[in-house]
């Protein structure tokens, strides 16, 4: 099953630094330079908005996560 995210965004997370503020830089940097890039504010509201888990979740939902 394929799911679609909100952007044509892809971004490597694995081997990358796992810390937070690295992950949302890297992910809201993606999505600036993406087809829609006026999510990326809306995506840094709603990543920050919970726990690290949650955060993940977010990225996934927004961009292609590799």
């Amino acid at each position: 099953m394929e799911t679609t995210t909100l952007t044509d965004a892809v971004v490597q997370l694995t081997g990358e630094d796992g810390n937070a503020f690295a992950i949302l830089g890297r992910v809201r940097r993606a999505i600036v330079k993406s087809n829609h890039p006026e999510l990326a504010k809306p995506f840094l509201q709603e990543a920050t908005a919970g726990d690290y888990d949650h955060l993940l979740q977010t990225c996934m939902r927004y961009v292609t996560v590799d």
